[in-house]
């Protein structure tokens, strides 16, 4: 009879430079605190610099500082003419049906990072979104604003409970993870590495959550729009236009033409992080 081998477990987490760095001047703080008399108030502020060079990086979206962060899509999507739009906050039902309508109508796929309790809410429009042939990926469970603050267990505690609470609605499991805002710390990457999840920003966004001018959201997105670009907007938490429409769906068709014309397709994230295809 034949059986399966047991899944190799993942290689240990390995921390990037800077965290490396870091945790040798705490030490090397201490020590010298200890070693050389009236040394401390040096000691002291050295980590303090270090603690707000870390803040600072941890409110810096885009930054790999901290650990493995993807900006753009790999260079065999980019070959591929492929970019990635990704949707964050919801499923919405007074936004999101209106926008898959809009993806179908230019026949382009998007990734929607989904804040799993709206998952929950909202399981027959999550099951929409899969059947229309896009993702669902983790957004947290419910978007604490304290998010960037948490420590190994509450982000374990948090990306876990959305983990499952997406797997139980849409039957799988993500294995993408974008942080409310792109806020984190350095005790994001380690619980990711263990969890499977790959963190996700972006090339390039909108602030359609508080920008009602789409023409400015569309310019941000579109000007030097290339191939393996990511791409961020909003479902949930949209901003209105003064005419009292979500933001996104002005945007959208402008933007989808505009991928047309540059001969660019957007695809969903495990789509462009599959192998390139031999032809």
């Amino acid at each position: 009879m034949n059986t399966l081998a047991p899944t190799a477990p993942p290689p240990p987490w390995r921390a990037p430079p800077f965290l490396r760095v870091s945790a040798a001047l705490h030490f090397g703080a201490v020590a010298a605190a200890v070693a050389v008399p009236g040394a401390w108030p040096w000691a002291l502020g050295a980590v303090v610099v270090n603690h707000a060079a870390i803040t600072a990086i941890g409110l810096t979206p885009r930054s790999r500082w901290l650990g493995q962060n993807m900006t753009r899509l790999p260079a065999a999507a980019a070959a591929r003419g492929e970019v990635a739009l990704t949707i964050d906050d919801g499923p919405e039902p007074g936004v999101t049906p209106a926008v898959l309508d809009l993806l179908d109508a230019a026949g382009q796929r998007a990734t929607f990072f989904c804040i799993a309790e709206r998952v929950q809410a909202h399981p027959a429009l999550a099951r929409e979104i899969l059947a229309r042939g896009h993702s669902i990926q983790n957004h947290t469970a419910r978007h604490r604003h304290n998010f960037s603050v948490l420590g190994p267990r509450g982000y374990a505690a948090e990306i876990s409970r959305a983990q499952d609470m997406i797997a139980a609605v849409t039957g799988e499991r993500p294995t993408c993870f974008r942080a409310p805002a792109g806020f984190r710390n350095p005790f994001l990457a380690p619980v990711l590495h263990r969890l499977g999840l790959l963190l996700v920003s972006w090339t390039r966004r909108g602030f359609d959550t508080r920008e009602r001018d789409a023409a400015k959201v569309l310019a941000r997105l579109a000007d030097g729009l290339a191939a393996g670009d990511i791409l961020l907007l909003h479902d949930g938490h949209a901003a209105r236009t003064a005419a009292g429409r979500p933001v996104v769906l002005e945007v959208l068709p402008p933007l989808l033409a505009q991928l047309q014309r540059q001969g660019l397709r957007s695809v969903t994230l495990p789509q462009a992080l599959r192998e390139p295809i031999d032809e």
